[in-house]
């Protein structure tokens, strides 16, 4: 059976430093492929002397006039790929308008489906993607990540094949002041916790530090709140198996995403490992 891996998102989300990385981990990465094409290329590789057992195709920069020609079809063909038993997954890259507008900014770079100005170009890209987005076996919300942050949450995807059929998990920090995460189908607020950020020795300190840890660890609400969360999730992470979710993002927020939600992220990672459960623990705003 091949395996696909299409890779696609919003215009400067970063599908080049997600195509390096899995050229890194030894991917066959296709750029730049028109979604017309993706059903003559699987033939391909069917043919006797193919080799390239998993290909991942990065689809994203305009082609034509408008640019919309690459995405035009594409969750038609996804739908193709997949009936005709192929292993097929969607990773999905995306950001806020306001961290793509930046970044075009940024880089004076010309928005592939530029019409009347970066932000009209942005919603016409998100709308013309929205179908495919809801086809996204995992979306990563790169808006707060650097490369090196995106490097390593496609390394923990799609680096150690040897447990693809099982569910992968992972468990993110954030702080509700810089906005909840895009990329997440579980959100758990940890606000009513007593802040370790007013006490003054414990401030400089984060949630990967012995003191504040043991401090939040401390309270009886988070022993009640972390066994009612574990319980919940081993209830219900099997019947997600079942269903044939590949990817499951679980999120943790308090106030600044620097104390409380990051050692709860810590803790209930270590829960989940212990009940044999994949998972990885992501602090996505412990360093502001």
């Amino acid at each position: 059976m091949n395996e696909f891996l299409v890779v696609t998102g919003m215009s400067g989300a970063g599908r080049s430093t997600a195509a390096d990385s899995l050229e890194d981990l030894g991917w066959f990465v296709i750029d730049n492929l028109p979604a017309a094409l993706i059903l003559k290329m699987a033939e391909m590789m069917n043919l006797p002397g193919a080799e390239m057992e998993r290909v991942a195709l990065v689809i994203g920069r305009g082609g034509g006039s408008s640019g919309s020609d690459y995405f035009e079809g594409l969750p038609d063909v996804l739908r193709a790929l997949r009936a005709d038993r192929n292993r097929v997954r969607v990773l999905f890259l995306d950001a806020s308008d306001d961290v793509l507008i930046r970044r075009y900014e940024g880089t004076r770079r010309r928005h592939p489906l530029l019409t009347r100005g970066v932000e009209k170009s942005i919603a016409d890209e998100r709308r013309l993607l929205a179908p495919v987005r809801d086809m996204a076996d995992l979306l990563i919300d790169t808006g707060e990540l650097n490369t090196n942050q995106l490097r390593s949450r496609i390394l923990e995807a799609f680096g150690d094949e040897s447990g693809a059929a099982s569910m992968r998990t992972s468990v993110i920090s954030f702080g509700y002041k810089y906005g909840l995460p895009l990329d997440v189908d579980m959100v758990f607020d940890c606000r009513f916790l007593p802040n370790p950020f007013w006490i003054d020795e414990l401030r400089p300190f984060s949630g990967l530090d012995a003191p504040v840890r043991d401090y939040v660890l401390s309270q009886p609400e988070t022993t009640d709140f972390l066994q009612k969360v574990d319980g919940l999730l081993a209830g219900i992470l099997p019947s997600f198996e079942r269903e044939g979710k590949s990817y499951l993002t679980i999120a943790l927020g308090c106030t600044g995403g620097r104390h409380r939600s990051v050692a709860l992220a810590e803790a209930l990672g270590k829960r989940m490992r212990e009940h044999g459960q994949e998972v990885s623990v992501f602090h996505r705003d412990v360093d502001r």
